[in-house]
């Protein structure tokens, strides 16, 4: 059978409605009962970072390079999970995926290993981190945020409580790294001022290049402020041992973030 122009491998439905994997030149694609892609993976190198906003979401690299303790709200495939285990040895994630028959998919069609470095836990990631910010402070040096549904991103995950509470579980040299929708202008705007609420505005956003993603990251307090030059340096030795656009992100932050760049970058 097929689908949204590809061969439909799997389908299934949760009380949150449809799961649907579909291969299509090379590249299987999770989707939630729209064209949209939810997460996707190159079958000849399932390891890779394929989605580009994806990729995008690993410029984060360039302000800090060697997460070690990761919250993520949203599992999606998995793939940024993937990449993290493989590149970083002493990397621990903690998942929380909504959806269990998303973990089942991503464990079973997008290769999302059984790691003991990895806990993915079933449920709402607002209401985990409402309730692990009662309890503890500075858990994570690294926190990804990639919820979202068929209807687009998680109401959950974009109000000014659910920041604070993250802000309250991210180290205080750590980082936060958010995706976005652009075409929901009033949801973007919202959550653009949640986020310089929550972080004292030391924020920067990466629009992906051919596509609607904007990627957010925030910064604690006390993370450092690295050179620009530096930063360019660095990007161009990220793209050596990644394989990933670093560079372009690093042009593309500085060309979009003007009015705030030197609150995260010395200029």
């Amino acid at each position: 059978m097929y689908k949204y122009e590809g061969l439909l491998i799997h389908q299934s439905h949760d009380d949150q409605g449809i799961i649907e994997i579909v291969d299509l030149a090379g590249v299987r694609a999770l989707h939630f009962g729209s064209s949209s892609q939810q997460s996707s993976m190159l079958l000849s190198d399932p390891d890779r970072l394929h989605a580009l906003y994806a990729r995008a979401m690993m410029a984060g690299l360039l302000f800090h390079d060697t997460p070690h303790n990761v919250l993520m709200i949203g599992l999606g495939g998995g793939s940024i999970a993937k990449f993290l285990l493989q590149q970083f040895a002493d990397c621990k994630i903690k998942a929380i995926e909504f959806r269990r028959h998303v973990l089942k998919v991503a464990r079973s069609h997008f290769g999302l290993p059984l790691d003991a470095r990895l806990k993915v836990k079933i449920g709402c990631g607002a209401q985990h981190a409402y309730q692990e910010s009662r309890e503890h402070q500075e858990l994570y040096d690294l926190i990804v945020i990639d919820a979202y549904d068929a209807e687009g991103m998680a109401p959950e995950v974009s109000s000014a409580g659910f920041f604070d509470n993250c802000r309250t579980l991210l180290s205080s040299k750590g980082m936060l790294i958010i995706n976005l929708w652009a075409t929901d202008k009033p949801l973007l705007e919202q959550v653009t001022w949640h986020l310089e609420r929550s972080f004292a505005e030391r924020l920067l956003f990466l629009p992906v290049r051919t596509r609607g993603n904007i990627i957010g990251f925030a910064f604690g307090p006390q993370k450092p402020k690295p050179d620009l030059k530096a930063l360019q340096t660095k990007a161009r030795d990220l793209e050596q041992r990644y394989q990933l656009e670093f560079p372009s992100y690093m042009l593309d932050i500085k060309r979009h973030n003007h009015h705030t760049l030197n609150r995260v970058i010395n200029t």
